[in-house]
């Protein structure tokens, strides 16, 4: 019952039915507290209905059940994040950076986190050691161009916003369009999240980098050329 429970909620999710999906999970909760997915997915759909507090006591539970996970690890730091307890989130998101070190998306992770709060210098040295990982992550280049372009580094951003659009395919002195993704909302679970707020809360995942790609890409004023 408990499987079909969580499920259910997943699918009220998928159709951005969050409330929905909360009660299902909560169903499911109420019989085993420590479901893994069980937390995970209300945790993402609690944030998404913008319960952050209640979001951040279930990620948290996560750590503390799973103290290597570097993916809850990073989901919590996140959250902390968006509630504004910045000290805090940085401390996880270099934990979960120390037990993935040679995982780009821990790097790119962290420099997202760096520029929203400013220190911009270190998203660009973070997003450098993320493309040295992965040099053909068009976009950890095109996000460091748009960091490098608040510095007023024109030349250097120029150049990431190159390599970028070369990655992808997309000459920006045409007037092709930069190549669409398909018009398909991947399902809502722990390694594919479906919108903005479900992909903070899981931009740690190794599988769903793509993904948090997909919310940078949203976030952000979009390629340069």
């Amino acid at each position: 019952m408990v499987e079909k429970w969580i499920e259910e909620g997943v699918k009220h999710c998928e159709n951005a039915k969050f409330e929905e999906g909360v009660k299902c999970f909560n169903k499911a909760l109420e019989k085993e507290p420590n479901h893994t997915t069980g937390l995970h997915n209300r945790a993402r759909a609690l944030s998404r209905i913008g319960q952050l507090e209640a979001a951040l006591a279930d990620f948290e539970k996560l750590t503390l059940l799973f103290p290597t996970h570097a993916s809850f690890i990073g989901d919590y730091a996140v959250a902390l994040h968006l509630n504004d307890k910045n000290e805090l989130a940085l401390f996880h998101f270099e934990k979960a950076l120390q037990l993935e070190p040679t995982n780009p998306y821990r790097y790119s992770s962290r420099a997202f986190f760096k520029d929203r709060t400013g220190d911009l210098e270190g998203a660009i040295a973070d997003y450098e050691k993320a493309i040295e990982l992965d040099p053909e992550d068009a976009i950890a280049l095109n996000n460091k161009g748009l960091v490098e372009e608040k510095l007023g580094y024109k030349d250097k951003a120029k150049q990431s916003f190159d390599r970028s659009n070369n990655l992808v395919g997309y000459d920006p002195t045409k007037t092709n369009p930069l190549p669409k993704a398909e018009n398909k909302a991947p399902k809502f679970t722990p390694a594919n999240p479906t919108t903005r707020w479900e992909v903070i809360k899981s931009v740690f995942t190794k599988e769903g980098f793509k993904d948090f790609a997909k919310f940078t890409k949203g976030l952000v004023s979009g390629k340069k050329g």
